[in-house]
């Protein structure tokens, strides 16, 4: 199991590295020099709500991090794999509710700049983000289960 969790350590770093990389790097350069100054004033609050996104999307990969402690551990049927899973889930949300809050600025940008796709991919993120919430609820429930499960065959024993 060891190899298993390894691989998944490796694709957050390689999740959250690139979306560091992009939080202190790329978006200052595009605030400081937009590619068109007419939809300037409508970037601050995208760059703003993908900014705010970067804290909780943060915090899920940690959460996913101390996950896969639990199951190097064999304590992944605990209350604590459960917290976590609660915490990713939550996250999730916030992601999604901040990317929605931003949807009506990109339309704006994508109005004036005549790219509808980006409309589309920050719906894409959206769905992505309320996807991985709802199967970190479901892990949740079917986790809180196993561990009922476990606790009423150590008393039967």
């Amino acid at each position: 199991m060891k190899r298993e969790t390894l691989i998944l350590r490796l694709a957050i770093w390689g999740i959250g590295i690139p979306v560091l990389l992009l939080c202190v790097w790329v978006l200052p350069r595009v605030l400081g020099h937009p590619a068109n100054p007419e939809y300037a004033r409508w970037l601050y609050p995208v760059i703003a709500g993908m900014y705010a996104s970067a804290v909780p999307f943060f915090i899920a990969l940690y959460q996913a991090m101390s996950l896969l402690r639990f199951i190097d551990r064999n304590e992944a049927f605990s209350e604590l794999s459960v917290s976590a899973l609660k915490t990713i889930k939550r996250c999730a949300g916030v992601i999604a509710l901040l990317y929605a809050a931003v949807l009506p600025f990109l339309y704006l940008i994508a109005e004036k700049d005549d790219a509808p796709g980006l409309i589309l991919l920050g719906l894409v993120v959206v769905f992505a983000a309320l996807v991985i919430g709802v199967f970190a609820a479901v892990l949740q429930q079917l986790l809180n289960k196993a561990i009922e499960i476990q606790s009423e065959n150590e008393l039967t024993v």
